[in-house]
Order: structure tokens, then C-alpha cells, then sequence
């Protein structure tokens, strides 16, 4: 399948066994835990289907003139791949494996505002991939210090169109059926801004750790009760006593 976008020949093919990834380190200690409580929720919410696929500075693969292109969102998701997954644990090809991703993202970390790149001789830059390349729908940067979050829509005209959020400072990801957000918070020893989706009811898809909380707020608050009916039953077998009656058991 052959495309033709601003003087590229954009070619889906699969990347070649022999061809070497990048091996750079992810830019700091906040990226894997930002991207892995927004898979996390997903999961236990049940919106991640069997053949859907979510991923973690991994390689989405475009071929341009004949030339490679790899690039790594911060965090990805895929709504359907069309393989298994071992022919995709190296990397992705859209519309050779599976769909255009629904949703990328980008976690600000470093001064040279990679993520905002036009660059649109080879190599391009993330901007011009994501939207004139991948076309990918929704495309997110978000500051994780600041909380500053800007999310961008592929309009009718195919160019990013900056978004504002609702009343409750969400933004509707329609392909996905949920709202995104920023939430302030603790998990994993990290203080700070996250990336949170919440259901069309404007319920929150909570964490693991969220659910395990609840389930022992529950435990303590049936313990209570239990412990209340228990001293309620001593009061009145001893009151029954005082007056005579001894009471059954």
C-alpha cells in the first residue's frame, strides 16, 4: 500500500529483522510510570480489547522514499492490530499490522521542543509524522512538572487544531469513548500531575492501588458494623438481665 503525502512516497512495510533500533534511554524517571497508569486503568476498566495494543517509547514505523522512518510516542494506543502480537514485539507498521494509532503522546522533558517539529524534509520531524505521515487523530503533549497539557484533533483540513477542554477541564477522546485529563496525586512515591480518563458518566477509571484502598475501606467498614451490631446485641442481652429475663442465645 502506497501513499503520497507533501513529495513523500510513504510506503507500509515491516521493519527488517536485521535492522537495528535505537537504543537511547527514555529521558527521566517519570515517563514509564506516567505511561504505565494510563495503560493500567485502561486494563482494569475492561477498554482494552484482545487484539487492541498500547505502547511505551516503541518504534511505530512509516517507510519514506525508501527510507525507514521510526518513531517512539512517550505512549500510544492502538485501537486493532490485524496480526498476532509476536509479529509486532519489535515494532509497528500501521495499515500493514493494524490501524493508525487512535492517540499519541508526548511527555514534555527537554528544551529543544522535539514534539512541536515541522521538520518535514527526511527525517521528519514528530509533528509533521504524527499529522501528515500517521494522520493520527488525537495528539497529546503533556509537562508533567507544570500539569501543562495541550491536546491537538486532526480536522477536515488534515492539520492539528488546538482543543479546549470542557467544564471540568477534560477533553473528549471520542474515538475511544472516554475524557482525559489532568489529575494531581500520589502513586507509586511520585507527587504530582497525571494523565487520568474518566467514563461518560464523568467516573474516574481508577488504579489498582485505588481499587485495593476501596476494597479495604469496605473490609474495615463491614468490620465496624459487624463490632457495632455485636456490642448493640451484649447491651441489650445485659439490659434483659437487669430486668429478670435471661436472655436466649
Amino acid at each position: 500500500m502506497t501513499t503520497l503525502t507533501k513529495g513523500y512516497q510513504i510506503t507500509w512495510e515491516k521493519l527488517p529483522d536485521d535492522y537495528k533500533l535505537p537504543d537511547d534511554p527514555v529521558d527521566n524517571i517519570n515517563q514509564p510510570a506516567l505511561a504505565a497508569a494510563l495503560t493500567e486503568s485502561l486494563q482494569l476498566a475492561g477498554k482494552i480489547s484482545a487484539n487492541a495494543l498500547t505502547t511505551t517509547n516503541y518504534g511505530i514505523c512509516v517507510t519514506l522514499n525508501n527510507k525507514m522512518v521510526i518513531k517512539a510516542p512517550d505512549w500510544a494506543f492502538i485501537a486493532k492490530i490485524n496480526v498476532s502480537r509476536e509479529e509486532v514485539i519489535r515494532s509497528y507498521t500501521p495499515q500493514l499490522q493494524g490501524d493508525i494509532p487512535v492517540i499519541v503522546m508526548e511527555f514534555v522533558s527537554d528544551t529543544q521542543q522535539t514534539e512541536y517539529s515541522i521538520k518535514a524534509t527526511y527525517p521528519p520531524g514528530k509533528w509533521f509524522f504524527y499529522e501528515r505521515i500517521l494522520k493520527v487523530p488525537n495528539y497529546i503533549i503533556f509537562e508533567p512538572d507544570s500539569g501543562s497539557f495541550e491536546m491537538y484533533r486532526l480536522q477536515n483540513t488534515e492539520q492539528y487544531i488546538l482543543q479546549e477542554p470542557d467544564e471540568n477541564q477534560r477533553y473528549w477522546i471520542a474515538e475511544m469513548n472516554l475524557y482525559l485529563g489532568v489529575w494531581q496525586g500520589t502513586r507509586e512515591n511520585r507527587v504530582g500531575k497525571w494523565l487520568r480518563w474518566w467514563d461518560e458518566q464523568g467516573n474516574l477509571l481508577p488504579w489498582g492501588s485505588e481499587l485495593a484502598q476501596e476494597e479495604r475501606q469496605r473490609t474495615e467498614q463491614e468490620r465496624q458494623r459487624t463490632e457495632q451490631e455485636r456490642q448493640r446485641a451484649e447491651r441489650l442481652a445485659a439490659q434483659l438481665r437487669a430486668a429478670g429475663i435471661e436472655p436466649e442465645v
